[in-house]
């Protein structure tokens, strides 16, 4: 499969919802509040505010915890180009991505910091 971009989307999309249905009752309900959106790669902003370029995900805004206390909502960037890239232009590979950095950055947003990641396979 060559890069297109909709098909990228699409693939990641059906993946995330797949994603989001198997988890547990108690944290489907917080997930599914938050927003999930797809972009090439981190833009010129991002990349000055420290983000790698070759990042593959990101978790914005507060924690769960905190959520009720901000000012602007969190959400999830996934880097789709990126996690090709990753995946070397495999199909199977690239959904596997989609839903451990979806996972991950999941994580974040429930609390969870690196090292906890890390011990969950989701690094």
């Amino acid at each position: 499969m060559h890069l297109d971009w909709k098909k990228l989307q699409t693939l990641a999309l059906a993946e995330v919802e797949a994603t989001l249905a198997a988890l547990p009752a108690p944290l489907r309900e917080p997930a599914a509040r938050l927003p999930v959106t797809f972009e090439r790669k981190p833009n010129r902003g991002l990349q000055a505010d420290g983000i790698e370029a070759d990042t593959l995900g990101l978790f914005c805004g507060p924690d769960f915890a905190d959520e009720e206390h901000a000012t602007l909502p969190p959400q999830i960037i996934l880097f789709l180009e990126n996690i090709w890239d990753t995946a070397d232009g495999d199909g199977k590979f690239f959904r596997e991505e989609i839903r451990t950095t979806y996972l991950h950055e999941l994580g974040h947003y429930l609390g969870l910091d690196e090292d906890e990641l890390t011990a969950r396979g989701l690094e």
